[in-house]
């Protein structure tokens, strides 16, 4: 017990000592030892480095998991190394409420129908987006942890030894410029040097930390390269996803409104059953961008009922205009037009289409295309 008050006692003046000669260094009223310029270079570097590894960390957290009390948890989970609980994604969760909606008000109408499709891709994205934030958080979430936990504590440990080896050196400097006897000076020069060659090794071990920054640096990057593979392959599976529940939208929207129209025509009175027009006119209004045109002398009525040859189709002499192509769309079918991204169709309405489409043409190619691909010119 006696030993640990001594050696608490001595640590006690050490620390004290230090912190006055720190202080003094501060104000100008005591000698310092400088760094080399390449040293104090390496230095800077690493803060840079570590300060901005905790800002890229932190933010990456926010992106992967917004809410901020299940970051806590996770966090917490993790410092009691305990296994964080499988969380339901926000996706996955909407497509279990679409699916419970569907059965409440009947997988086989139109919009239980629906509700499924746009619950099922929900689940999907669902899926997307916990493969995503798992992948991210192995290959880049990880390392900048492990560099922050791991070698930068190693390096500041080494940092702080340096620093009490300097001021150990300048205060064996400042003795021996006291000293007036032969014999003291011999003694504080005998320290002199046993704190020197404390200081040169410890500096020498603080440089070979600071160099491996570099290091880090080439392991972040990789990192980094994995991190934004992951993300596009995320993104692209979402946008895959919402193309393929657009088509079947796109086509199954026709078929849902028919039905709908049939019901209402069944329980209406007769004099609205016998004025289907101005039901049609009421619930599927005109696309305001592109005239109708009342009658197409020799063209067959087949575009109302669903099916349309496009030779059979003629544009109208007026209503015509010009459409940029936003994305690549892939016919369903014959009667369908295939587009690529960026090109320029002629494009057109026919009485009784579906708002949601237009007759594109390009050269001698005619067919529908969906509305929400293109960019309608003036």
């Amino acid at each position: 017990m006696e030993f640990n008050v001594k050696k608490l006692a001595s640590d006690a003046g050490v620390f004290f000592s230090r912190a006055m000669q720190f202080t003094e260094e501060k104000l100008g009223q005591a000698e310092k030892t400088e760094l080399d310029a390449h040293f104090e270079n390496l230095l800077a570097r690493a803060d840079c480095t570590k300060n901005w590894t905790e800002k890229i960390l932190r933010q990456t957290e926010v992106l992967l998991q917004p809410n901020p009390s299940a970051r806590v948890e996770e966090f917490l989970y993790e410092k009691l190394d305990r296994k964080v609980p499988s969380r339901v994604t926000n996706g996955e969760l909407l497509a279990q409420y679409m699916t419970e909606a569907a059965n409440d008000f009947g997988p086989g109408t139109p919009y239980g129908k629906t509700l499924i499709k746009v619950g099922e891709t929900q689940r999907r994205l669902g899926a997307a987006e916990r493969e995503f934030i798992r992948s991210a958080s192995i290959s880049f979430l990880t390392p900048l942890r492990n560099f922050l936990e791991g070698d930068w504590r190693t390096i500041s440990k080494e940092r702080r030894i340096l620093q009490n080896r300097r001021l150990d050196l300048d205060a064996c400097k400042a003795r021996l410029k006291k000293a007036k006897a032969a014999e003291a000076k011999a003694a504080a020069e005998h320290e002199l040097r046993l704190t020197q060659t404390e200081f040169d090794r410890q500096a020498e071990v603080t440089r070979l930390l600071l160099e491996g920054i570099s290091s880090t640096h080439v392991n972040h990057l990789r990192c980094l390269h994995e991190f934004v593979e992951s993300q596009t392959n995320y993104y692209a599976q979402c946008y895959q996803f919402m193309l393929d529940l657009q088509k079947q939208l796109g086509s199954s929207k026709g078929e849902i409104f028919s039905g709908t129209f049939v019901g209402n025509a069944e329980s209406a009175s007769p004099a609205a059953a016998t004025s289907p027009p101005t039901v049609a006119a009421a619930t599927l209004p005109a696309v305001p961008t592109i005239p109708v045109v009342p009658t197409i002398v020799g063209v067959p009525n087949t575009v109302a009922e669903g099916v349309l040859n496009p030779n059979e189709v003629k544009p109208p002499a007026s209503g015509t205009r010009r459409a940029r192509v936003l994305y690549d769309y892939e016919a369903a079918d014959s009667t369908e037009l295939a587009l690529l991204a960026d090109e320029m169709i002629t494009v057109y309405s026919l009485p009784g289409m579906d708002p949601d489409w237009l007759i594109g043409e390009r050269g001698n190619q005619k067919g529908k295309v969906p509305v929400t691909y293109l960019e309608l010119l003036s």
